[in-house]
C-alpha cells in the first residue's frame, strides 16, 4: 500500500470530480445554515457527503440508511434535547441526554437496519446545539438534497474507498 491510492493513478478525473461535486453540494447546503451556530450539525451532515461521494455504492450511502438514519437521529435528538431543557435539576443534563441520544439512535438504526453513523452525530448535535424547527426542516431537507443529488450522478460516481 503506497501513499497514493492505485485506484486514483486509474480514476484521476473521478477522484477530482467527485471530491469536487461533494465540495460543491456541501457548499449549496451552507448557504443556507449558520455553520457557526450549529457546528455539530454541520460536521454531521459533512460526513454524510463523504460518505456519499467517496462510497455512492455502499449500504450507508443508500436513501434509506441516509433518510431513515436521519429521521431516527433527528427524533432522538430533538426528544432528548427537550428532555434535558425540562431535567435542568440534574447536573450535567446535556452529557446524560446526548449520550442517550446518540444511544437510543444507534440502537433504532441498527433495528430498522438504517445505519448511517452520521446520523447518530446528528442526535447529539441536537442535544448540544440550540435548534428550532427550521432546523430540522433544513437538516431533512439537505438529507434529501444529497440523496437526490447522488442519484443524478449515480451513473458516474465509483467508490472511491
Amino acid at each position: 500500500m503506497g501513499l497514493i491510492d492505485e485506484n486514483f493513478r486509474r480514476y484521476p478525473v473521478k477522484y477530482v470530480l467527485q471530491c469536487g461535486l461533494a465540495g460543491l453540494t456541501m457548499a449549496a447546503v451552507l448557504l443556507f445554515l449558520d455553520a457557526l451556530s450549529h457546528t455539530a450539525i454541520v460536521a454531521s451532515l459533512g460526513a454524510s457527503f463523504f460518505i456519499a461521494f467517496t462510497m455512492p455504492k455502499t449500504q450507508a450511502s443508500r436513501p434509506r440508511p441516509l433518510i431513515g438514519g436521519y429521521l431516527i437521529g433527528m427524533s432522538t435528538g430533538s426528544l432528548c434535547s427537550m428532555l434535558a431543557d425540562i431535567c435542568t435539576f440534574v447536573g450535567g443534563s446535556y452529557i446524560l441526554f446526548g449520550a442517550l441520544a446518540v444511544g437510543v439512535a444507534i440502537f433504532l438504526m441498527v433495528v430498522t437496519n438504517t445505519e448511517h453513523a452520521p446520523a447518530a452525530g446528528i442526535a447529539l448535535g441536537l442535544v448540544i446545539n440550540e435548534w428550532d424547527g427550521w432546523t430540522l426542516l433544513f437538516i431533512l431537507g439537505a438529507v434529501v438534497f444529497l440523496t437526490v443529488v447522488k442519484r443524478l450522478l449515480r451513473s458516474v460516481l465509483i467508490n472511491l474507498i
